[in-house]
């Protein structure tokens, strides 16, 4: 038996290549768009791909069950559980080379066996496949769990209710995902835990940074499974999830329907001159370079979200999703055109009408800034009411700890909540390091805010230079 792991560290998504050596074929358990990656894999190790799978209908990303399934003639298996109300969309899972698959389900791959484990609360549909290599034993090895069991925690159940809008559904899929966890503890320590993602992901609140696990060490190291109780469970599982980006909603519709496009399509790169119109339009025009370069000098009226390995995170909750937007790109970097439009499409950014290259900044003739400000700067003149400091964490961050007494709205939601700010005296937005608090003053930048300044180092350097703070309770579920 082969098992090998395919990271995406931007979207913190794991996929894996599982094959059977003595008669080459393989399959891939959620894949991710670039289904061109996995046909590579497959082919470095002598396998051809025959079957591929996924735990559930996923919201961060879209899903690439369907492309890699068609390029690689392959059969595709989707959950058939979780009931009528959340299931794959029947002119997708209808189609010819698409099987359902249930509890107790059985894939073989050659000598490799997955067993199908109904393991629902995350989402109702979810599945897990519990592998064994039959050809050394008759025992599992491990399970796929997807977003069911993390590494150090488990997948949120609140998804259906905060990102698709399926209202009430939140504490019912959480004692759901509770009794799953208790079904699961049957298992033997030693089975091999292989989750759906890593640190950085918004599908959990605290994810390890290690790519896979087992049984017996998530048992005392997991807070799920020490939990004393169902309810200790169900509140500590909802309280302080990060806020999820306005793009999982259109994820869900997507995965569930099946939408394909190409992940290399090429986007055409525009003149200057056209950078005065994609402005006028109204659509979103943002520029990709590195935070400080924007704060140094850029083109009012674009906001900022940097490339690199939060870049589909900070898109996706600046760009709007399934309208026309432009991007400004330093063209000098290799590869940087492909490697951002192709960071865009895996989370379903399919409108990008054009790319301006990172020089018509330079030649830009009024350009705009981001001032910063030190601790230092800033700790006196909060304590003076001389400024207002601003914290655009998620909330569940803000709760843990902020500067004393500033209030909170996420970067993402600033554009919807402008009219909440004062346009008069002085603005200062923080975040943890500085970095989404630039993308947030950018975003007011562009909506006319000519007050806003960006915290430098954020609150990790207030608290370096041992300055005060504030907690709060959470809020009751």
């Amino acid at each position: 038996m082969l098992l090998r792991l395919l990271y995406d560290p931007k979207l913190a998504q794991a996929s894996y290549l599982v094959g059977c050596q003595r008669t080459g074929e393989a399959l891939v358990v959620d894949p991710n768009r670039d289904a061109e990656l996995y046909l590579a894999a497959a082919k470095a190790e002598g396998l051809t791909i025959r079957h591929v799978t996924e735990t559930h209908i996923h919201a961060d990303f879209l899903s690439g069950t369907r492309e890699l399934a068609q390029k690689a003639r392959a059969t595709a298996y989707l959950s058939a559980e979780g009931g009528q109300d959340w299931q794959y969309a029947h002119a997708y899972a209808d189609r010819a080379g698409f099987t359902s698959i249930r509890n107790g389900d059985v894939i073989k791959v050659g000598n490799v066996r997955l067993e199908v484990l109904h393991t629902p609360g995350h989402t109702p549909e979810h599945v897990s496949f519990l592998l064994t290599d039959g050809a050394a034993t008759d025992r599992p090895m491990g399970a796929f769990t997807g977003d069911f069991i993390f590494v150090g925690d488990v997948g949120r159940p609140d998804l259906l209710e905060r990102a698709a809008n399926i209202v009430g559904t939140m504490e019912q899929a959480a004692r759901t995902l509770f009794r799953s966890l208790q079904r699961f503890k049957k298992y033997p320590d030693y089975l091999q835990l292989w989750p759906g993602h890593g640190a950085g992901s918004a599908c959990g609140k605290a994810l390890g940074a290690v790519p896979s696990s087992t049984l017996g060490y998530e048992r005392f190291a997991n807070w799920a499974f020490t939990a004393p109780d169902e309810e200790s469970f169900v509140r500590t599982v909802l309280e302080a999830q990060p806020e999820p980006p306005p793009y999982f909603a259109w994820m869900k519709k997507l995965n569930r329907d099946g939408l394909q496009t190409d992940v290399h399509q090429v986007v055409p790169l525009l003149p200057p001159e056209r950078l005065g119109a994609a402005l006028a339009s109204g659509h979103a025009v943002v520029d990709t370079r590195g935070t400080r370069a924007f704060a140094a000098g850029h083109v009012p009226g674009t906001v900022n979200a940097p490339s690199g390995r939060s870049f589909p995170t900070y898109a996706g909750w600046v760009i709007p999703f399934a309208k026309p937007f432009y991007l400004i790109v330093d063209t000098e970097r290799e590869g940087a055109l492909a490697e951002v439009t192709r960071d865009l499409r895996l989370i379903g950014m399919e409108t990008c009408a054009g790319i301006f290259s990172a020089d018509v900044v330079k030649g830009w003739p009024d350009k705009g800034a981001v001032p910063q400000m030190t601790v230092q700067e800033v700790a006196p003149k909060l304590a003076a009411g001389e400024v207002t400091v601003l914290d655009v964490r998620g909330r569940g961050e803000w709760t843990e700890g902020h500067l004393p007494g500033v209030e909170n709205i996420h970067y993402g939601h600033l554009a919807a909540r402008a009219a909440e700010l004062p346009r008069d005296g002085t603005l200062v937005l923080q975040c943890e390091t500085g970095s989404r608090s630039a993308i947030g003053a950018s975003v007011l930048k562009a909506g006319g805010f000519d007050n806003v300044i960006n915290l430098t180092g954020g609150y990790n350097a207030w608290l370096a230079a041992g300055l005060p703070v504030e907690k709060e309770a959470a809020a009751p579920v």
